[in-house]
């Protein structure tokens, strides 16, 4: 089945992952591991991030390849343009095309963190919009965009997000993946309005389980994500040193968050592995077993 029919007439929601290249060769032999172990739960589709500036473009090429020739997995590679020109796009979104693959998720991406060394090109699109524009004029992609449920940290406001996540689909965007969150409200809140204003695409909800209390605050810093008083007081009853009780209280509330979110009719659920396997697999694996998924 292409990427494109993967929505319709669906009575159970899309299962995906999302992964990243391995930055040497230990992370790279962990890596091979997850996949295998994420491969045995056949999801709809896997993702493969992009570096900012195109710092993993062979390496996310390298992945995607992986997880399609080796893993027999449908793919859909992120792909993010700032800073690169459109021939380097032409040439990156080629090589997927000749990969086979069929669907791209297209971002803007992050500006490098040492911008006094990345000079970015002067033709380099500034927003996703023009990405999914330009990708749309030379290829038949079924293309992506990523949704805000408490909207883009450099966004004006809400309402305004909401505007752009309309103009990326007016542009091209097929489907939507939404940041990850940890109160469903957020995201059930985000569903409706993008409904209201003539959002008509699957919008797929993005679930980070807790892997630890470090990592959860990091990646929250980053991307806007607000930690709930109820997730910050269950966390706060354990011992931050305990690894193994953190993970399983991350594995209870994302079990539960994806109870609610199918209970609702969500079309999709896209997992933050941040390439790890046990807590998705348990996740999956319950869901599976109470005849969710």
């Amino acid at each position: 089945m292409s990427i494109e029919n993967l929505w319709k007439n669906r009575k159970r929601p899309t299962i995906s992952f999302e992964f990243f290249p391995a930055r040497d060769e230990k992370s790279a032999q962990k890596l091979d591991k997850v996949i295998d172990a994420l491969a045995e739960l056949e999801p709809d589709f896997g993702s493969v991030t992009f570096g900012a500036g195109g710092s993993t473009r062979e390496g996310s090429f390298q992945l995607a390849q992986k997880l399609k020739k080796e893993k027999a997995l449908k793919v859909v590679p992120y792909f993010a343009a700032y800073g690169l020109s459109p021939d380097e796009i032409l040439s990156i979104v080629d090589g997927y095309k000749n990969l086979g693959v069929d669907g791209l998720f297209c971002v803007r991406g992050d500006k490098p963190m040492d911008m006094e060394k990345f000079k970015p090109h002067p033709d380099s699109f500034p927003h996703a919009s023009d990405l999914l524009t330009f990708v749309g004029e030379h290829y038949d992609f079924f293309l992506g965009a990523a949704g805000y449920p408490e909207g883009h940290k450099e966004a004006e406001s809400k309402e305004k997000d909401l505007e752009y996540l309309k103009l990326k689909v007016e542009k091209g965007a097929r489907f939507i993946i939404a940041q990850y969150v940890y109160d469903n409200q957020y995201f059930f809140d985000f569903v409706k309005k993008c409904r209201e204003i003539g959002i008509d695409v699957p919008i797929v909800s993005g679930v980070m389980p807790i892997y630890s209390v470090k990592m959860t605050e990091s990646l929250a810093s980053l991307c806007g994500a607000t930690i709930t008083p109820q997730v910050r007081d269950e966390l706060a009853k354990l011992p931050s040193d305990d690894k193994k009780a953190v993970s399983e209280f991350g594995i209870e509330f994302a079990t539960h968050q994806c109870k609610e979110l199918i209970q609702h009719g969500v079309e999709g659920i896209h997992f933050y592995t941040m390439d790890r396997s046990k807590s998705v697999v348990k996740i999956v694996t319950q869901l599976r077993e109470e005849g969710l998924l």
